[in-house]
């Protein structure tokens, strides 16, 4: 299973970016899409997730600036950030649960960097 991500980059304080995480591979399906960031010297941290359902949940410091969408029929899940903080500034993980055989594996993406300048 490989996942690519995209979307990340510079942007000033209030300003808005799209991240996109895109599945590709052999597996029967993917249940919880999640997004995470970290930042140097800190734990990685969950920003959103999205059931396969749509069922969406965020970490208290992004509820209301950031959604979480998924297109099933693509495999991808895209993560919408508004109203950025500098406080947002990390390299944001895309990660899936996907379901081979009878057994359900997590994997990551690459990593994107997102720098929010005051």
């Amino acid at each position: 299973v490989q996942l690519v991500e995209s979307g990340g980059g510079l942007v000033q304080s209030g300003g808005s970016l799209r991240l996109s995480c895109a599945a590709s591979g052999s597996f029967f399906g993917i249940n919880v899409m999640r997004w995470y960031r970290q930042v140097p010297g800190k734990q990685r941290e969950l920003v959103a997730a999205i059931s396969r359902g749509g069922s969406t949940n965020y970490d208290d410091s992004v509820e209301g600036r950031f959604t979480i969408s998924r297109d099933n029929t693509q495999n991808t899940v895209a993560l919408q950030m508004n109203s950025l903080k500098p406080e947002d500034t990390a390299v944001y993980y895309c990660n899936v649960e996907v379901t081979i055989g009878v057994h359900d594996y997590l994997y990551w993406g690459q990593g994107t960097q997102v720098t929010v300048t005051s």
